[in-house]
């Protein structure tokens, strides 16, 4: 996952040749995270989950993981959040990106969390954190975790599962 600034090229290049190889974007407002409910329903009604959801970071990884098809063009999904400089102080900030982070792991693999051979494409997922204000390197201190591998660098941040940990 990656966290620059609104309007940056890069991001917007990255979108767009995703959306011209046929995968799909998904658009959400970081206003709407306001806790665990909040965010899980915003994902939700983005995406289209079941009626079974949830509504829990498990129950997002999950829905995350299952996203194939109409959902994903066969190719792969990018979910864009606007406005994310608000979820700089969020208390589920941590548990929010570890979710996404091990949901885009499990789609992008071929074997399930048994280790069982996927009877699903591989999905590939992105999630981009578009700021307005803050400085991306400002995100860096306040989701430092063993579970995640923080990088900064060129105005960007970029967040991924530590694999080390999650498959030692």
């Amino acid at each position: 996952m990656v966290f620059g600034p609104r309007g940056a090229a890069e991001i917007e290049e990255q979108v767009a040749a995703l959306e011209a190889a046929g995968g799909r974007s998904y658009h959400l407002q970081a206003r709407d995270f306001t806790d665990m409910v909040s965010t899980c329903d915003a994902f939700a009604a983005a995406l289209g989950f079941p009626g079974y959801f949830g509504r829990n970071w498990d129950a997002l990884v999950d829905c995350l993981d299952d996203l194939h098809g109409h959902h994903t063009g066969g190719v792969g999904i990018v979910v864009v959040v606007h406005g994310a400089d608000l979820l700089l102080d969020s208390a589920d900030l941590k548990v929010l990106l570890a979710s996404l982070c091990l949901a885009a792991d499990r789609a992008n693999t071929e074997v399930d969390p048994d280790g069982c051979p996927r009877d699903v494409p591989v999905v590939i997922e992105h999630f981009v954190f578009l700021l307005d204000q803050v400085a991306a390197e400002r995100f860096a201190v306040r989701i430092e975790d063993p579970d995640l591998v923080v990088e900064t660098g060129a105005g960007f941040l970029t967040v991924t599962l530590n694999l080390a940990v999650w498959r030692p």
